[in-house]
């Protein structure tokens, strides 16, 4: 059993509109930890559309899903929150006391006074392979995904897939293994013309091999392809990662007893609350009249939301209204004082 974490706000979601909710929290006082099942922060903005231009941000006429993102962690990085990543919140519980007590896939528990659900249109999870039996060697010999290369120094990998991120990780790869295998089931991929510039260059130079077919079965020490001609090749592989993509799925919101209305949560428009007391729902993943899709929408019900947890978080308080252009208390916790 791993110990109970209490916090006083949870943030389940490490989106945009996540991470400017713990930046809101953070003004007003409110501790929080985000979790979030992809390896980093970012959600769809990172994984779907991370380096194409987004014009629609107030005060910054130019930015990318990825830069966007890396502003905001540098926005609430003086709060200091706890991410735990590749994660999904498993079960969410009312107790006696009114908080909320939530487990991990990982095995998790949390103690929350207030829930923030920034899970977008749902939990954004790899595509997983549907090669048989393949799924016993996730963690061990198959990855997805996966944030830190390092641990496959001096290994032969084979990485599956044809888009930015599969591109992008089997370059990352080049002199740290041992020998980098692109594998794709045809010789054309889904992602920026530069990158795949690179990634020529790199095949070209020898520094990667390119394999066109289907993976068909894996034993934990080969992968058999399919080739489009017809033939059966083994690749040697300590490590396969697999870059599949990313596709939402609502999960276990659906189990919590939560109202839905189109797999989405309904909120009031004054607190972005949804009909279980202290548990707000934010961005994509909530519905109320007049709805818009929209990253600036999304900052809007986080700060309306983050000042109505007050409530909660610090019961019969008055909690003014301050001004970080003014307020010293506020240029404190920004570390700008």
């Amino acid at each position: 059993m791993q110990p109970l974490i209490e916090t006083d706000a949870l943030i389940i979601g490490a989106g945009p509109v996540g991470l400017f909710q713990a930046f809101q929290l953070g003004l007003l006082e409110i501790s929080c930890h985000i979790v979030d099942a992809l390896p980093r922060a970012g959600g769809q903005c990172v994984e779907l559309y991370g380096d194409k231009p987004i014009y629609d941000i107030p005060g910054t006429p130019r930015t990318t899903g990825r830069g966007l993102v890396e502003s905001l962690l540098e926005q609430i990085a003086p709060f200091k929150p706890t991410f735990h990543y590749g994660e999904q919140i498993a079960t969410l519980e009312r107790q006696p006391d009114g908080r909320l007590l939530l487990g991990t896939s990982a095995g998790k528990s949390f103690l929350a006074k207030t829930v923030f659900i920034a899970a977008g249109v749902g939990a954004f999870v790899p595509r997983r392979m549907t090669v048989e039996g393949i799924a016993r060697f996730e963690g061990t010999k198959l990855f997805y995904h996966p944030d830190a290369l390092e641990r496959f120094a001096g290994q032969d990998v084979v990485v599956h897939g044809g888009d930015d991120a599969a591109l992008d990780t089997a370059l990352s790869l080049v002199g740290q293994v041992k020998q980098v295998t692109l594998l794709f089931r045809r010789d054309a991929f889904n992602a920026d013309d530069a990158l795949v510039a690179r990634f020529r260059e790199a095949v070209s130079a020898g520094a990667v091999k390119l394999v066109i077919g289907q993976p068909t079965t894996f034993d934990g020490t080969q992968v058999q392809v399919a080739t489009p001609d017809g033939q059966t090749i083994e690749l040697p592989v300590d490590a396969l990662i697999a870059c599949l993509g990313i596709s939402p799925r609502l999960g276990p919101i659906a189990d919590w007893g939560l109202e839905l209305e189109r797999k989405q949560v309904p909120v009031d428009t004054e607190r972005f609350e949804t009909r279980e007391r202290g548990v707000f729902a934010v961005g994509d993943i909530n519905t109320y009249p007049g709805k818009k899709k929209l990253i600036v929408c999304g900052f809007h019900e986080a700060t309306l939301a983050a000042w109505a947890a007050t409530t909660i978080v610090f019961p019969g308080q008055s909690i003014p209204l301050q001004y970080t252009t003014t307020s010293t208390r506020l240029h404190t916790l920004l570390g700008v004082g």
